[in-house]
């Protein structure tokens, strides 16, 4: 039986191993993969490393992770020490206050605590960035190595630090040779955890920096949009440095050890001072892969761009050229959505360049939130195709100039899906039960109230409250009959591997898939669809209005579009770059997806109303839980 028991817990033990390392090593050989694809493995390469390397954002990011860990760290775990051992000689009715008082920043929940940081910089008028996300690091990270340090005071004699003064010792020398030394494995484990804390962290970071400065947990997170394999390259280059560190922190201790029997305390001494040296070292490195050498003859040399974007919507090379050319550095952030923009637009957040798309430029506009362009300062306008221009969220092209366009349609499955039933039902066919558990729907009110309406005849800029209301129907019949899977940009690489029948997809996305996967194609209905636009805008607090042209008409020249549509996939508004890569031997050659279709009466742009939008807000959140219940 013992036999038997110990036979289990061995077979457990290896399976939890599994669970836990098996993600980290798949990660680890997909961050080889000569492809884009997440989860088809297509040749052996270094093109990701060599991608990461290259990227200045990465790169960057990288430093700030481990400068701002190190930096809090050290602090924390000074200033957790000294308060640990001051409240050890506390009297008992203030020592369990404070150390109530130090737990609930430990059980608070993070999201609570990042928004108290982000409203008390706001509230003082600090300007987020590098400092204010050292400071919280700083602040979170202090309760834990008090937390760690505690037990070890508790268990010391109280009486060890008098004992020591009694034999001759200063009150400084009894803190640092008898009580520190004993308490030094707590110091230890509160210095581990706020270290691991602080480079892990996502929620506090996110709410507290600004000014273009992230950490890897922000950047990954912007990199998971959307396909990217370098978000591999870099998570196995984090496990590479945490490896190594762990292997240290458990070497040195031992290596320490043994030279302690044989050498001197100026040895020792010696020792300490040469690992004080190589962490100096390593930290300069950190300093100076942050920093930026320019070229002094450059026309705008020393200034600073900051652009408000898409996570993963730009090209390899723009940003890289663009301050090469000019001698400018760019400071990129990244939204998710248009309404996470507009809030930090409406704050009085500062930008040069806002990348919105059509019916949020429509409403910044309205709101005198954009400042208008200046032709005389722009020479790309020519450059761009007819369809893309004087649509009509801003009619004259006066406040915007086009990043991307396209449409939304469905990408299917050409060996399962019947092509007579797409043209017979349009999007209906998310109702065909034939395709019941086999379909995806994409995770935007927006583009989901767009299918419903258009599969009912109606427009999609309705403010009707009955339509509005049966498209809602639509949709709940939808996520209850056909058990679909709602998602958003995962949704990409799953179709390039074929796990569904048919989804609801931008054509740029769509557009990717099909070259990545023969089998897959993209349907347009006939009952029409959302023509959408994302444009380059400039804020009316721009700070820098001069760069920020220079930056349009960088990215609408032709090196610019092509490497910023041949990268993201996505349809460029330069008539030269669309026909070239649409062409013979370009990237997307026979792909109908990467095209627009600008010949339908049907198509729309979209309308911002406010009142509608709050309607199709609620109602959609009542169909995902709707589909919860129908999951269940």
């Amino acid at each position: 039986m013992k036999k038997e028991k110990r036979t289990f817990g061995k077979i457990l033990m290896v399976l939890m191993i599994l669970f836990f390392y098996l993600p980290i090593i798949y990660m680890i050989v997909f961050s080889f993969n000569d492809s884009k694809s997440l989860t088809g493995f297509t040749g052996f390469s270094l093109r990701w490393y060599k991608h990461m390397l290259e990227s200045r954002d990465m790169m960057q990011s990288l430093y700030t992770t481990f400068s701002v860990a190190l930096i809090a760290t050290l602090i924390s775990t000074v200033v957790g020490t000294i308060t640990a051992i001051g409240l050890s000689k506390s009297k008992k009715i203030i020592r369990d206050l404070m150390e109530q008082v130090n737990n609930l920043p430990v059980m608070n929940p993070e999201i609570v605590t990042a928004i108290g940081f982000m409203l008390l910089f706001i509230t003082f008028r600090v300007e987020k960035g590098y400092t204010t996300m050292l400071l919280a690091h700083i602040a979170f990270c202090i309760p834990y190595v008090i937390l760690s340090v505690m037990p070890k005071i508790r268990s010391l004699d109280p009486n060890l630090a008098d004992a020591a003064m009694d034999l001759g010792a200063t009150p400084w020398q009894a803190l640092i040779k008898v009580i520190v030394p004993q308490i030094t494995p707590g110091i230890i484990s509160g210095a581990l955890i706020a270290f691991t804390m602080s480079v892990d962290d996502f929620i506090i970071s996110y709410f507290v920096t600004g000014g273009g400065v992230k950490n890897l947990s922000i950047m990954v997170y912007t990199m998971s949009k959307r396909v990217n394999p370098s978000i591999n390259a870099l998570s196995t280059l984090v496990i590479i440095i945490i490896t190594i560190a762990l292997i240290l922190i458990n070497l040195v201790p031992v290596f320490y050890a043994k030279q302690a029997k044989k050498q001197t305390v100026g040895g020792r001494k010696r020792f300490v001072a040469a690992v004080a040296v190589c962490g100096c070292f390593i930290f300069g490195l950190l300093v100076f892969s942050g920093m930026k050498i320019g070229d002094s003859s450059l026309p705008y040399e020393g200034q600073t761009l900051h652009v408000y974007n898409w996570g993963e919507y730009t090209g390899e090379n723009i940003i890289q050229d663009f301050e090469e050319k000019t001698g400018a550095t760019v400071v990129m952030e990244n939204f998710d959505s248009n309404e996470q923009m507009y809030i930090k637009v409406a704050n009085g957040e500062s930008y040069d360049i806002l990348v919105p798309s059509d019916y949020m430029i429509q409403r910044l506009i309205e709101e005198d939130y954009l400042q208008k362009l200046d032709p005389e300062k722009l020479d790309c306008m020519d450059l761009l195709a007819d369809a893309v221009k004087g649509l009509p969220y801003d009619p004259n092209n006066e406040y915007s100039v086009p990043y991307f366009w396209g449409t939304v349609g469905i990408v299917y499955d050409t060996t399962v899906v019947d092509e007579e039933d797409l043209i017979n039902e349009g999007f209906n066919i998310f109702l065909d039960e034939k395709y019941k558990g086999d379909i995806y729907l994409y995770d935007s009110e927006r583009d989901s109230f767009m299918m419903a309406l258009k599969a009912l005849g109606y427009s999609m800029n309705t403010e009707d409250e009955t339509e509005l209301q049966q498209a809602y129907d639509w949709l709940v019949q939808c996520v209850r009959t056909m058990e679909p899977e709602i998602v958003t940009d995962e949704m990409i690489d799953n179709m390039v591997q074929g796990r569904k029948a048919l989804g609801l997809i931008y054509s740029g996305d769509a557009a990717y898939v099909m070259s990545e996967n023969e089998d897959m194609g993209f349907y347009l209905p006939e009952t029409g669809t959302n023509l959408w636009s994302d444009a380059m805008v400039i804020p009316a607090n721009a700070k820098n209005p001069d760069l920020a042209h220079e930056f349009i008409n960088h990215v609408c020249a032709y090196e610019g579009a092509y490497d910023n549509s041949s990268y993201v996939g996505y349809t460029s508004p330069n008539q030269e770059v669309m026909d070239e890569l649409s062409g013979e031997g370009g990237d997307y050659e026979g792909i109908n997806a990467y095209i627009p279709r600008t010949d339908n009466d049907q198509d729309e742009v979209f309308v911002f109303n406010d009142d509608t939008r709050k309607i199709i807000s609620n109602l959609w959140s009542k169909v995902k839980i709707a589909a919860s219940n129908a999951n269940k």
